[in-house]
């Protein structure tokens, strides 16, 4: 079990917005004053658009076109900044922090009401919040200790709390995008939070399929897909009494492994102690697998599901799909036509083969 700092230290930077320290036993945040000359935070929220073909909403934040791109390393905006002049981190060192998006694809407070004919947009309220997972910059979330990842799962937890009590927020996400090749534009190691006003797409189909199975069978349709995994067995790669990581048997990607905790969770704030910390050794165990794959660092999307315990959330399991576009040592799978025009993927690789080398590489 791990002793973890649970509350975390709490600043604003130069224009307003929030900064949270969570540090390891024994360190204790020492920030410094934010003296950049930061302009005015946008007080108007970006723009929600209403598709009517497909009923999703698309989210118009054109303010982003000017966020920080690929800087080089010795202006890195993730750094620590002791001089509180020259990072989003004013402060000699850190062990994790959270900050609120200085470039948001969603902001401020306030419902989103039901959806009328014609066009229709919106105020995009929400949040979106960056978390650093370490002060090094060339490091990664798989070369952190088992202590420093757990204390990243606290910290997701923790905003995961807060996020969802805010009034219009529907659905937290919390993600990490690793790699070049997957569009990242700083390399410090790093992930997000968004705090969205609706159910994302992919969540509405999810439910939609488990409310479905529901009806059929009385299960919930995740138990029982990890169920399913678990005695067909070629696909897991790696179990234990709290947790199982296994590749889905319809993977989309040419890497794809989802993790799964073995009872019913709708979220993290649901995990009790032995569970928080068994899912941060899963996970380092399975970023550490992907690293092992090839020569370099795999590139990867990691997608934390999360649901609130009401409806129509209630069949939501959490679970962690982690995905991977390059299919060889030298190639990418591109999602074009087929995927990005029709959503149909198409798989060059087995999900057995997959699972098969991931197992491997203990």
């Amino acid at each position: 079990m791990f002793d973890i700092v649970t509350a975390p230290t709490r600043v604003n930077l130069a224009d307003g917005r929030d900064l949270l320290f969570f540090g390891l036993p024994g360190h204790c945040p020492a920030p410094v004053a934010d003296r950049r000359p930061l302009p005015p935070r946008d007080t108007n929220p970006p723009q929600l658009r209403f598709d009517r073909s497909t009923g999703q909403w698309v989210i118009i934040a054109a303010q982003r076109q000017d966020r920080t791109y690929k800087p080089p390393p010795d202006q890195c905006p993730l750094c620590p900044g002791p001089t509180g002049l020259t990072s989003e981190v004013p402060a000699p060192d850190y062990d994790v922090v959270v900050f609120e998006n200085r470039f948001p694809a969603l902001s401020g407070t306030g419902e989103l009401r039901p959806v009328p004919e014609g066009f229709v947009s919106a105020p995009a309220y929400g949040r979106c919040e960056v978390i650093c997972f370490s002060s090094n910059h060339t490091g990664s979330f798989a070369e952190l200790t088992a202590a420093h990842a757990r204390l990243v799962v606290e910290a997701w937890r923790h905003r995961t709390a807060e996020l969802m009590a805010r009034p219009g927020v529907e659905q937290v996400f919390c993600f990490e995008n690793r790699g070049e090749e997957i569009g990242v534009t700083l390399t410090h190691p790093h992930g997000q939070i968004y705090a969205y006003p609706y159910l994302t797409p992919r969540t509405v189909a999810m439910l939609h399929q488990a409310r479905s199975h529901r009806k059929r069978h009385g299960s919930n349709l995740f138990q029982d897909l990890l169920e399913w995994e678990v005695a067909e067995g070629s696909r897991v790669i790696a179990r234990n009494e709290l947790f199982t990581a296994f590749v889905p048997f319809a993977a989309r990607w040419p890497v794809e492994v989802h993790i799964y905790p073995n009872r019913f969770v709708r979220n993290l704030v649901e995990f009790d102690t032995a569970e928080l910390d068994g899912f941060a050794r899963i996970y380092l165990d399975v970023l550490r697998r992907f690293d092992r794959m090839y020569s370099a660092p795999l590139p990867y999307i990691s997608a934390l599901h999360q649901f609130a315990d009401t409806e129509p959330q209630q069949e939501g399991y959490f679970h962690v799909e982690l995905m991977s576009i390059r299919r060889s040592a030298g190639a990418l799978k591109y999602l074009a036509a087929s995927e990005s025009a029709m959503d149909a993927f198409i798989s060059d690789v087995t999900p057995e083969s997959v699972a098969h080398r991931l197992r491997e590489l203990r």
